[in-house]
């Protein structure tokens, strides 16, 4: 069955819908974003999330002691990196935690495929310039859909209730990661994040 990450949650409410509606895995943002939560908040925010439900970092270029501090402050389960982080950051991360790592992609040409990584799973979406996630936008998904990768892959980029039925299918992720498409006016929705759940179990 492929995973689920709901991204982005700042707010209390965002926890309890997440504990009711139990997704693999919630994002918190620690870069420049709208999302962008402090690590006390996410600390607090963190105290009241079920401990089934793993906890991801996303950090877009950020210094490796700030990445270091968040995810032993806060006992990350996946540090996602957003940016431009190269293979030596992962492999120095590598040598200091046993923690999962997932490296976006961002896709604008099927030649934006050809690539290797150290990372253990890689999350693809849209590129959009300036702009690292969060954007609401998708890419062709048919410039993926019959590639190989080595690694497990995350659907990102854009995915919202009406069409992650058709992008599971398409891809045939590890997982899909949705933000914006759970939201309304910029805060997470509980009947569409419940919408959204309940599409990607029912495939």
């Amino acid at each position: 069955m492929t995973k689920i990450k709901i991204c982005g949650l700042r707010r209390i409410e965002d926890i309890e819908y997440a504990n009711r509606l139990r997704p693999d895995y919630v994002g918190f943002v620690f870069s420049q974003s709208k999302r962008i939560v402090s690590k006390e908040k996410a600390k607090a925010l963190i105290a009241s999330l079920d401990a089934g439900i793993k906890r991801v970092g996303v950090f877009v270029n950020e210094k490796m002691d700030f990445v270091y501090d968040i995810t032993t402050s806060l006992n990350l389960d996946v540090i996602q990196l957003h940016g431009d982080e190269d293979e030596s950051y992962i492999g120095n991360l590598k040598k200091i935690f046993d923690t999962e790592i997932w490296k976006a992609l961002r896709v604008k040409a099927s030649e934006d495929l050809v690539f290797e990584t150290n990372a253990d799973k890689i999350l693809i979406e849209s590129f959009v310039k300036g702009a690292y996630g969060g954007t609401g936008i998708s890419f062709d998904w048919n410039s993926v859909k019959n590639f190989e990768f080595r690694k497990p892959l995350i659907l990102a980029g854009g995915l919202n209730t009406s069409n992650v039925e058709e992008g599971i299918r398409k891809v045939r992720p590890y997982a899909v990661d949705v933000s914006s498409g759970v939201e309304t006016d910029g805060y997470k929705d509980f009947e569409k994040m419940k919408e959204f759940i309940e599409k990607v179990r029912s495939l």
